[in-house]
């Protein structure tokens, strides 16, 4: 039997009354804790999680560290480290910290998960599964983490096992919505194989909460599509959204602030004076849903490749650098700030920040959409970098994007809300692209069409690995072969070979698209 003072019912009791939210005592006596034992980890781990629940990150990761320092060999202490470095945009140390966490004996099922979704978020997914499965096979109780064992799972093409996952977090807890919408989008639902009436019926019982409407009603959509009730679907795509769109306040005319700063950051008139001889990455950049995952998979499956994922590095080496005062990473003031910035410094910290990550490859990916908006930054940063914007039909460009659930706490894909503030954001990301092509040197930049890249497979493969310095790799033509993780929405399809059932979708839906048409008018 524990003592009342051992280190474990201190612990315990301590995360009891944060769970209590009695704040005031838990501080107090954490202080006293301190004044017992200067060296003792416990309250320093106590008071980093009351810092983290007021928002106070940094003062947590402080807090974190001491605990720690005080505990090396703690995982629990580490795993809340990396949660706070994650927190904080600091993937590459998060990475570190969680993979010292995960080599250390986890007997603690929160702490194996905790890890997972650390590693999960930087990109580790082979790593990340391993420690959901532990997590799993400590408690099986929870639902999200059979949740989150499915997402790693479905990441490394291990589609089944996902499923499988899926529908046990879902036995656990049949309101999980998450898992509803992941499950529906593995594979197509069928006449004799839906979820639909269960599905309403939980978008109607769950109507308060704007998360739950998101989740549900993008799963009933994605049904009503595979059925071929396309009208259908797109009706409720716009109930799903509705809510949401009003809760966060929508600002199309901040959003197109933005798109002017960028073009702010390269002009004619700039004078580049960054000069280096490295090897420089391969960014890939374009609307979400228009081919980036396809053609970094592509470059991914050439021998001096490697794909690093989706990187908010270079954004948040450029909000650093310029230390602006707004809560985003990205926004209008900080891309007018980086023009004092030394982006040669910005560029070395970028290659340091990404080394572990390209793995020793001659070249890397680097595959972050919303790179789009750094792209005069970026050559400037490193001007041996190659960029490839990825271009697609107008019509199918913006019915992707808004038939395309995202991550809710990721506020730049916001647009997608609305079909018509979507049709707005296209128009500015066009008019982005036609400033970068006047700005940024031919063999720094390429356009790539994605229905180019279906039907003209190995002509459109032979010119992007010319534009990226690249000998010619019969593999590139084989990239659903390749078997490293996916985390994005292209999971499924990116290793299928290729196919052009997605090209002109939009004439699917008829009449319903015509608003969407006109608002695009003349690009369509």
């Amino acid at each position: 039997m524990q003592s009342s003072n051992s280190p474990n019912t201190r612990l315990q009791e301590g995360m009891r009354k944060l769970a209590r939210r009695e704040h005031e005592a838990l501080h107090l006596e954490s202080i006293e804790m301190i004044k017992q034992n200067v060296r003792d980890p416990i309250p320093y781990f106590l008071l980093g999680n009351l810092a983290f629940e007021h928002q106070n990150h940094q003062k947590a990761l402080s807090l974190f560290e001491q605990a720690v320092a005080y505990d090396l060999s703690s995982p629990l202490y580490r795993a809340y480290l990396a949660k706070a470095l994650t927190t904080l945009n600091r993937q590459s140390e998060a990475r570190e910290a969680a993979i010292q966490a995960a080599e250390l004996k986890i007997s603690d099922a929160h702490v194996a998960d905790t890890v997972g979704v650390v590693l999960s978020r930087t990109g580790f997914h082979d790593l990340a599964a391993p420690l959901f499965e532990r997590a799993v096979s400590l408690d099986p109780r929870p639902a999200n983490f059979h949740y989150n064992l499915g997402s790693s799972l479905q990441f490394l093409g291990r589609f089944e096992d996902a499923k499988a996952s899926y529908l046990n977090a879902i036995q656990r807890d049949e309101s999980l919505h998450r898992a509803w919408s992941s499950l529906v989008s593995l594979t197509k639902q069928t006449d004799s194989n839906h979820h639909l009436d269960k599905l309403e019926a939980l978008f109607a019982t769950n109507s308060g909460s704007t998360d739950a409407r998101l989740h549900y009603g993008h799963a009933i959509a994605k049904t009503l599509e595979d059925l071929g009730r396309f009208e259908e679907s797109l009706d409720w795509l716009g109930r799903a959204k509705e809510k949401k769109r009003a809760e966060i306040q929508f600002d199309m005319e901040k959003e197109l602030q933005h798109f002017q700063a960028a073009q702010g950051t390269l002009t004619p008139a700039t004078k580049n004076s960054v000069q280096t001889a490295e090897e420089a990455p391969i960014f890939i950049v374009g609307l979400p849903r228009t081919g980036t995952t396809l053609v970094d998979r592509i470059l991914s499956s050439h021998d001096d490749v490697v794909s690093a994922g989706e990187l908010n590095t270079f954004a948040g080496l450029i909000k650093k650098a310029t230390a602006t005062t707004s809560n985003l990473v990205l926004d209008g003031e900080t891309l007018l700030a980086a023009d004092e910035v030394d982006l040669a410094a910005v560029g070395r910290a970028y290659l340091n920040d990404t080394a572990a990550l390209a793995k020793g490859a001659k070249r890397f990916t680097d595959k972050m959409p919303l790179n789009f908006f750094y792209a005069g930054l970026i050559h400037r940063a490193l001007p041996n970098a190659r960029i490839v914007a990825l271009r697609r039909d107008p019509m199918d460009s913006c019915l992707s994007n808004y038939r395309q659930l995202f991550a809710t706490g990721f506020s730049y894909y916001n647009y997608t809300f609305d079909l018509s503030d979507t049709a707005q954001f296209y128009r500015a990301f066009d008019d982005l692209m036609t400033h970068w092509r006047s700005v940024i040197p031919n063999d720094r930049f390429l356009e790539i069409q994605y229905e180019d890249i279906v039907f003209h497979q190995e002509r459109e493969t032979r010119r992007l690995l010319e534009f990226c310095d690249l000998s010619w790799d019969e593999k590139c033509l084989r990239f659903h072969e390749n078997d490293a993780p996916v985390s994005t929405a292209s999971s499924v399809q990116v290793r299928q070979p290729l196919y052009s059932g997605s090209i002109g979708r939009w004439k699917r839906y008829g009449g319903a698209l015509s608003s969407l048409a006109e608002e695009l008018h003349p690009l369509v």
